[in-house]
Formats: structure tokens, sequence, C-alpha cells
């Protein structure tokens, strides 16, 4: 091969940086090919080996680099460089948080680039829908980090992730307006620790919102003023997932410590401490016993993580039933007469109370981080599921895959 004029080529990019044994089939995926011709060409120009010990046996890499010729449209080379960028980031998206707008027609998706997209639900369940239909209306940069949790009020969509929780309006998003709205720091007890935000629930009873992540507390804050109301100290690790218990006004909370902790929101003082993995039908060693999700309906909790995934009876603390799902569960909520899970697999549960598996729907992600339905609207009511992919799962009977949405 003749060598590439220098005039004509963008800087050396890192192609992948990955173990050996990967690299053939990242390569045979075309996870960055070059543009067809006559739009230019993508050339190698060398490697490198790496191989890095950390407590273990040495683990080879092999680093290649590639130069990307200008191409016949004109385009200069910064431009191909961040395509191949995108590409890449795309390629190793996941997908960690969902929320649905007031009006049942959009939904947001927050990944871990910290950006936010908007789909447009009414557009891609159309009859008419093509593909443009199926990608975002808009998506913006949000966070500098993973957004790991979302919600909307009948207002705002919240998102969160590095520590801040951030308010956008729908009226501006709705219109391609990505201006924030506000943004809120817990008080952390130090200035320069600077915890993620993994769950947000909102209390709609006394308008507030509820956040909890890596600094082990709970706090709620005061949706009108901003003010932040009581912190609900007691776990030993951070917390995973919260749920609200309506009835009794109360938040249920589940934490890498391994337990469960149920709060009173009235005072913030701690009701009961459930150690799951003390219990020998749920406990799973191989797994840890981290709890990563959990539902509640008044008297009756499930959840899971490292534990298997269980039904609980509260009032007596009480394990139920024990559900024949050997991954770690990621997402868990009561629906009808069922409980939808989802987690280390690319599969939805449907599971019934009596634990029985109804059925495993096939999802595109390999792990799912995210289940949501959309109650807001009736004529889009879906299931979405979210995960280790840029592509939404969309299922409008929740019995199979409709089609996916894009985060492009």
């Amino acid at each position: 091969m003749d060598p590439i004029p220098s005039r004509l080529c963008a800087p050396l990019l890192p192609f992948a940086f990955l173990p050996n044994k990967i690299i053939p089939k990242m390569l045979c995926a075309g996870a960055i090919a070059g543009p067809p011709e006559p739009m230019g060409r993508v050339h190698s120009t060398g490697r490198a080996w790496l191989s890095v010990t950390r407590g273990g046996p040495p683990v080879d890499f092999f680093f290649f680099f590639y130069t990307c010729a200008l191409p016949c449209d004109g385009r200069n080379a910064t431009s191909i460089t961040m395509d191949i960028h995108r590409s890449l980031e795309v390629l190793n998206m996941s997908i960690y948080a969902q929320s649905i707008s007031p009006c049942g027609k959009y939904l947001a998706a927050g990944n871990n680039y910290g950006e936010i997209a908007i789909f447009s639900l009414s557009a891609a369940l159309s009859s008419e829908a093509k593909e443009e239909s199926k990608k975002p209306v808009v998506s913006f940069v949000a966070h500098h980090g993973p957004i790991y949790a979302m919600v909307s009020t009948d207002r705002q969509l919240l998102s969160a992730g590095n520590g801040e929780v951030k308010a956008w309006n729908w009226s501006d998003i709705v219109k391609k307006g990505c201006k924030e709205a506000w943004g809120r720091r817990p008080p952390y007890g130090s200035s320069l620790q600077v915890p993620e935000i993994n769950s947000l629930q909102l209390n709609l009873k006394d308008n507030s919102l509820l956040m909890a992540g890596g600094d082990c507390s709970i706090h709620m804050m005061d949706l009108e003023s901003g003010t932040f109301t009581h912190e609900f100290r007691g776990h030993t690790d951070y917390i995973h997932c919260l749920a609200l218990r309506d009835q009794l006004r109360e938040c249920l909370s589940g934490s890498e410590d391994g337990t469960v902790r149920l709060w009173d929101l009235r005072n913030g003082n701690q009701v009961q401490s459930i150690e799951v993995h003390k219990y020998e039908e749920c406990n799973r060693p191989q797994n840890g016993k981290w709890i990563r999700c959990l539902a509640t309906d008044s008297e009756w909790m499930v959840c899971g993580g490292g534990p298997a995934l269980t039904l609980w009876h509260l009032r007596s603390v009480t394990p139920i039933t024990v559900f024949p799902v050997p991954q770690c569960q990621h997402q868990v909520m009561f629906y009808q007469d069922l409980i939808l899970s989802a987690g280390q697999s690319p599969t939805i549960n449907h599971l019934q109370i009596s634990g029985e598996m109804k059925t495993q729907i096939p999802c595109i992600p390999r792990c799912i981080h995210s289940l949501l339905i959309n109650e807001h609207s009736s004529e889009h009511k879906v299931l979405t599921a979210a995960g280790s992919s840029h592509c939404i799962d969309v299922f409008i009977n929740f019995g199979y895959r409709a089609f996916s949405l894009t985060f492009t």
C-alpha cells in the first residue's frame, strides 16, 4: 500500500484498547469501518502490545492506530475524527435511566456519557412511522458523567448522576430547548466528596423529592422551595434503589450493605431493617449480599440483586416466594397480577405471584438497567427496556418486542 500523503490524514486515532481475544469479534461486527467508496478509507498505520498486571496474571492488550484519508465530499479530518469517536461511544453506550413526559407522548433517556435524548412515542407508534421516527427529536449533554436516575413532575424532567439533581422544563424540551431550569446538590459531609445519585423518587403527597446514592444517606428535598428538609441515615454502604409505601407514608431503600430499610417520611426515623441475605432461602453468597432493586405494593415487597428475587410480606417480615431467576436482577415492578423483572440477561421476566415463570421476553441489551411503563397515556401505553446498548426496546402488548428506539 502506498503511503497516504500527510496533508490528507487525520491525527493518529486509537481504534481499540481491548483484550486480544475480543478484537476479532469487534472487527467482524464492523465496530469501526471506513466510509464506503468514494467517501474515504480508514487505514491501519500500526499497533502496539501491552501487558498489564494488577493483582493477578498479566492481561495482554493490542493497541491499534488508524488514520483516516480525507473523503471526496469535502469533509475535513476533524469531522471524520468526530464521526469515529461517536461511533465508538455508541458502541459502548449504556442507558441507565428513563422517564415519561406528563402528556405521555415523549420518552426521555439518560446514558453513561451524561446525555439526555428525547424520543417521540407518538411518532414512533404511528402507522406511518419511519426509521427517523425512532431516533431522538432532541438530545443534549446534561451532566458531567453518567445519568443514573430520572423522574418527571407535571412540569419538569429531573435527572441525576454526579451528585447533583437538575431540572429541565418539559415545555422547553418539546420545543428542542435544553436550558437547565435549576440544579441542587444535597448537603454532603465534605465539599470534596461528590457521590453519585443512584435513585430518585417523587413523593406527590407532600411535593418532595427523595434521592439516594453514594453517601449512604437518603435526602429529602422540598420541590417548592428547593430546600433539603430531612436526611435519613443508617445504611453502611451506598444505596441503589428507593420505593414508596404510600399508604403508611414510608420509604424503602435497598443498599450495597445487604439491607432493605423502611423509613418514616414524617420524621426521618428508621422503622425497620431487613437483612435479606441472612434468610437461607434468599441467600446466594456467590453473588454477594447487595440489594439492587425493590418494589412495594403496600403489604408486599419484592427485592433482589445478589440475593434471589423474593416476594416478602412486610408486616410479618417473611419471605413468601423465591422466584426461579438465577441471574442478578436490576429492575423489578408489580404489574397487574404479575411481577416484571430484568437484569443480567437479555430478557424480561414475567413472573406469577405464586413463583412460576409465565414467560421470558427477549431483548436487545445484554444487561437491562431500566424498565418503564408509560401510565400517562392509554394511547401510547408501552413497556420500554434499556441497558447495555444504544437501543431502547419498545413492547406494545408486553409480550414481544415491537421495535427499538436508537440513542444516536
